[in-house]
């Protein structure tokens, strides 16, 4: 199941360690998820769920799923997408609630290098992403000290695992793979008065924008004068029967196991969806020597760019529209696929199935915003369809409703990663005039100015009519709060 070869990707593994799943030994390589390195010696299912007993498997590859809890070390309820292998880790399947092992817990000793108490930092940034790390950028250009937070190992968001290159214009990277984006963002804010802290997790945020941390089993607290949340999106689920079973994936968790972990989601995928993610990940899943049989979409017109859909098809792969998938086939893990065409009110026209010989389907059918740290510290809401759901209001320097917290990319509304970092940057600009009384009005103004053409630039034309409807929705609610505009 490891991926061996590939046109553009080099794997770098850490030493091969062995472990021990259910009694068996097993070997992974040090530092890849536990899941992950599970899948790529042919485990599929992790865990059974709690009421029903059904196996479950990986799906999201973002810890926020409970798909994949397994009970590692005698504890239950780790999620193995997210943690890191370490040598002799006895991992178990685990079924229901799992068990708490009898042992006495006493406080961990104190950590001279990483106090519980971290202090102020006059701009807190959640999420280093493209938004987040764009954010960063801008505001520490003009002197701002930020600290951006991120619970993933490896800064860079989405990024780390776009194989694809970009469009639009020079400045917005166009002919540049996302992995190399990530790269060319980092090593601009090499030199700012800017710190990046992973693998800690945001779990609350609090009245005086306090920020409450967990990194390494031990939690620590963080205050800020100014907050942007970068906090992404989550993907969405698709409802059918045997929807549950493992060998059915989010496109982000496909993304993760083949451009990161250099591990193969199945031999041949059924893909829900094309939309960009669908199609730009269907042609990943060809590059990594993966057979794609079908493309399906239940609108009669695909939602991605034609040149993204030309790749696929040229490669052999059918694009379905007017299809929807009616089931999943097998008992432990994905066996087959039954699809048929639907009619304009999107119901099955009987006689139309077919029966596909797939073992994992891979859905690509939308996100929806992560806003909930902003909903916690009382950011108001608003659902926006255009925007992917619920989001925090926001105006046009993406200020929310509550003093000196601001919101930015996928987080304000799923968009691409070229706007989330022109987010970003608007964000870090807004930020920066909060805080710094004494800079040049003139300047901050022009920066702003330039970031918001650049913004209206890349949704401009028909792909960018649903932003477009959302962002003047969400500028009309913010004018009625008295946000910024």
């Amino acid at each position: 199941m490891r991926i061996r070869q590939h046109p553009i990707l080099e794997f770098e593994k850490g030493p091969l360690i062995e472990f021990e799943h259910d009694g068996r030994k097993l070997t992974g390589h040090e530092g890849e998820s536990i899941a992950a390195a599970l899948h790529a010696a042919g485990v599929r299912v992790l865990r059974h769920s709690i009421r029903l007993d059904r196996p479950r498997g990986f799906f999201c590859a973002i810890g926020r799923c409970s798909s994949c809890l397994m009970t590692v070390d005698g504890v239950p309820n780790v999620m193995t997408c997210v943690t890191p292998l370490k040598a002799g880790m006895r991992i178990e399947t685990q079924t229901g609630k799992g068990i708490i092992p009898d042992v006495r817990f006493t406080h961990p000793p104190a950590d001279p290098d990483y106090p519980r108490d971290l202090g102020n930092v006059p701009l807190a940034i959640v999420g280093a992403g493209p938004a987040g790390l764009s954010a960063a950028i801008a505001a520490g250009r003009l002197g701002v000290e930020c600290v951006v937070i991120d619970e993933n190992a490896v800064p860079g968001g989405q990024l780390i695992k776009q194989t694809h290159m970009f469009f639009g214009s020079k400045e917005h990277h166009a002919r540049v793979r996302g992995i190399d984006i990530g790269e060319i963002l980092l090593k601009e804010i090499e030199d700012l008065p800017v710190s990046v802290i992973t693998g800690t997790t945001v779990l609350g945020l609090y009245a005086d924008r306090v920020l409450a941390l967990l990194r390494n089993d031990r939690f620590h607290r963080l205050t800020s004068d100014s907050i942007i949340l970068a906090t992404g999106a989550s993907e969405n689920m698709l409802a059918f029967p045997n929807s549950d079973l493992p060998g059915v994936y989010g496109a982000g968790a496909v993304q993760t196991l083949m451009n990161v972990d250099g591990v193969a989601p199945g031999k041949r995928v059924l893909m829900i969806g094309a939309g960009n993610i669908g199609l730009i990940v269907s042609y990943q899943l060809l590059q990594a020597g993966v057979e794609v049989a079908a493309v399906v979409e239940g609108l009669p017109e695909i939602g991605g760019y034609h040149v993204h859909a030309a790749k696929v098809v040229r490669a052999g792969v059918p694009i379905l529209t007017s299809h929807t998938i009616l089931r999943a086939l097998g008992t432990e893990h994905v066996e087959g696929a039954v699809i048929s065409q639907i009619d304009p009110q999107w119901c099955p026209i009987e006689g139309t199935e077919v029966e596909l010989d797939v073992d994992t389907i891979c859905l690509a059918v939308g996100l929806t915003p992560n806003c909930e740290l902003g909903s916690q510290l009382g950011c108001e809401e608003a659902f926006v369809a255009e925007l992917g759901g619920r989001v925090s209001i926001h105006g046009a320097g993406l200020a929310t409703t509550v003093e000196g917290v601001y919101i930015a990319g996928d987080a304000s509304g799923i968009e691409e990663a070229s706007t989330a970092m022109l987010e970003g940057r608007l964000a870090g600009l807004s930020a920066a005039g909060r805080l710094l009384p004494d800079l040049d009005r003139n300047e901050l103004a022009r920066l702003k100015k330039e970031a918001s053409e650049g913004l209206r630039t890349l949704r401009a034309g028909p792909f960018g009519e649903h932003a477009r409807a959302g962002k003047r929705k969400m500028l009309e609610l913010a004018g009625v709060r008295g946000g910024d505009s």
